[in-house]
C-alpha cells in the first residue's frame, strides 16, 4: 500500500498527515506557522513536519512515496509556484512551493490552493464523496470556494477560480477586505468580521468568534443577529454560483461553519431565496471532515502524483 504526506499551510498553523493509499489517516503532526519569518522559514516549518512523518511506521516497511500541499494563496497547480497571497504569510506571493520544497524533502510535491484541496478531500473520503458535481465552501478567517465539475477540481485560466469571498457582497458598504477593495463577502462574513461587527455593535472584548456563537445559542439577540446577517450575505452568494454551476451538493466548513444552528439556519434559507426553483432542495450539508479534509485532499494529489 502507498503511503503519502499531505500538507496544509495555513496563515497560523501547517499540519501534515500520514496517510494511506486507501485514505487512512494514520499520523498528524502540527506546528504554528512562522508566518512572519516569510517563506524559507514556512517552508523549512513544512518540510520538518514531511521528515517527523516519513520517520512513522506505516506498516509493512513502506516509505514516503510523495508529498501533496494545500496552501493558502492563489497557487498555480502545474508551475508549482504561489501565483498571489495576502500578507499572512511575509513574503508568501512568489514562492516557488513545489520546487522548494521537493529540493527540501527529497520527494515528489503536488500543490494547490488550500480550499481545492479541501474539496478533494471531501470527494475522496468526506461529505461529497461519490459526487462529480460539488460546490465546496470554506469560511473561517477569510471565505474561500472550490468548484468540481465533472469530477474535476476547476482553477480557470489565471488559478483564481474559487474566490468567492470577493464577490460583492449585498450590503457590505465599505467594510475593507483584506485583498485590498471594500464591501466583499469576506469583509463582512468572515470569521473575523463576524467578530469585530459583534464588539462594534455591543463594545464587546470577546476575544474569539466561539463566544459570540455561545451567546447566540443561549439567546443573546445581538450576537444571534451579527450571526445571522453574515449567514445570509454568504448564503446569498451561494446561492447565486448555484445558478451559475449547478452542482449536486454544496459542502460547508471552516471554524464559521461551527457557530450553530442560528447560523446554519439564516445561510440555508438565504441559499434557498436565491437559487432557481430547481435548485431549492440542493442539500446544504457541513463538512465530513473538518481540518483533516485538506490534508486528505493534499494526500490525494500526492497519490495522483504518483499514478
Amino acid at each position: 500500500m502507498t503511503l503519502v504526506i499531505g500538507v496544509d499551510i495555513g496563515g497560523t498553523k501547517t499540519s501534515a498527515g500520514l496517510v494511506d493509499s486507501a485514505g487512512a489517516l494514520l499520523a498528524v503532526r502540527t506546528v504554528p506557522t512562522p508566518a512572519d519569518r516569510g517563506r524559507k522559514a514556512v517552508i523549512g516549518a513544512a518540510a520538518g513536519l514531511v521528515r517527523a512523518l516519513a520517520d512513522v511506521p506505516g506498516g509493512a516497511g513502506e516509505k514516503v512515496a510523495a508529498v501533496g500541499v494545500g496552501s493558502a494563496g492563489v497557487v498555480d497547480p502545474e508551475s508549482g509556484v504561489v501565483v498571489s497571497a495576502t500578507g499572512a504569510i511575509a513574503g508568501w506571493a512568489g514562492t516557488d512551493l513545489r520546487g522548494e520544497l521537493s529540493r527540501e524533502v527529497g520527494l515528489p510535491v503536488a500543490v494547490d490552493n488550500d480550499v481545492h484541496a479541501h474539496a478533494r478531500g471531501e470527494r475522496w473520503r468526506g461529505a461529497a464523496a461519490g459526487r462529480t458535481d460539488v460546490l465546496v465552501m470554506v469560511v473561517g478567517t477569510g471565505v474561500g470556494a472550490s468548484l468540481v465539475l465533472g469530477g474535476r477540481v476547476r482553477h480557470g485560466a489565471h488559478a483564481v477560480a474559487g474566490h468567492a469571498g470577493h464577490l460583492p457582497a449585498p450590503g457590505g458598504g465599505d467594510r475593507p477586505c483584506p485583498c485590498g477593495a471594500r464591501g466583499h463577502v469576506e469583509a463582512v462574513a468572515s470569521g473575523p468580521a463576524l467578530l469585530a461587527e459583534y464588539r462594534r455593535r455591543t463594545g464587546s472584548g470577546a476575544a474569539h468568534l466561539a463566544e459570540v456563537a455561545h451567546l447566540a445559542a443561549e439567546g443573546d439577540p445581538t450576537a444571534a443577529a451579527v450571526l445571522a446577517e453574515g449567514a445570509a450575505v454568504l448564503g446569498s452568494a451561494i446561492g447565486g454560483l448555484l445558478n451559475v454551476v449547478d452542482p449536486e451538493i454544496v459542502v460547508v466548513g471552516g471554524g464559521v461553519a461551527g457557530c450553530g444552528e442560528v447560523w446554519w439556519n439564516a445561510l440555508r434559507e438565504a441559499v434557498r431565496a436565491e437559487v432557481l426553483p430547481a435548485l431549492r432542495d440542493l442539500p446544504v450539508v457541513p463538512s465530513a471532515l473538518g481540518a483533516g479534509a485538506a490534508l486528505l485532499g493534499a494526500a490525494r494529489m500526492a497519490l495522483e502524483e504518483e499514478a
